[in-house]
């Protein structure tokens, strides 16, 4: 049998395996690191959608504004792979949208300004590879630009 020294351990006892604290120490990281991921991809199309529809919305109240400044009758039109304004002093180059999948639907060129009151604009937004799910970004007229989900006229 052989013999060891004081305080080594024994042969018997040196493959043992891993403890519990240690396997659940993998565990909360891989549970962790599961996390991050999952978390890092949640940029879905609805939520590129979502971002070009705030921003948008934004824009159109800058325009809409700029053309009341400036005593000009602002166009807003969409392109393929983003919009211009026309009609502003300062030409505008073609603005890009955030996503490349973003599309943009309208009834008549978006008019603003520069009377204080438009009549009521629609634009209808949606992601090339989902078209059945849509925003629209929407005015009264009378109130600024806003994002919502439903279709104009749907709500109750």
């Amino acid at each position: 049998m052989p013999t060891s020294e004081a305080g080594s351990k024994s042969p018997v006892h040196a493959a043992r395996g891993f403890t519990l604290i240690e396997l659940m120490v993998v565990v909360a990281l891989i549970a962790i690191a599961t996390a991050g991921v999952s978390l890092a991809l949640r940029d879905s199309a609805d939520t590129a959608l979502e971002r070009d529809a705030q921003r948008l919305a934004a824009v159109l109240e800058a325009t809409r504004a700029q053309a009341r400044a400036s005593d000009a009758r602002a166009l807003w039109l969409p392109r393929e792979g983003g919009f211009v304004v026309q009609g502003l002093p300062a030409p505008q180059p073609l603005q890009p949208w955030l996503s490349d999948q973003t599309r943009a639907q309208i009834t008549a060129p978006v008019v603003l300004g520069p009377e204080p009151l438009i009549a009521p604009q629609q634009i209808a937004l949606f992601a090339a590879q989902q078209p059945q799910r849509r925003l629209w970004v929407v005015t009264d007229g009378l109130r600024p630009f806003e994002v919502q989900r439903t279709p104009p006229g749907s709500r109750p």
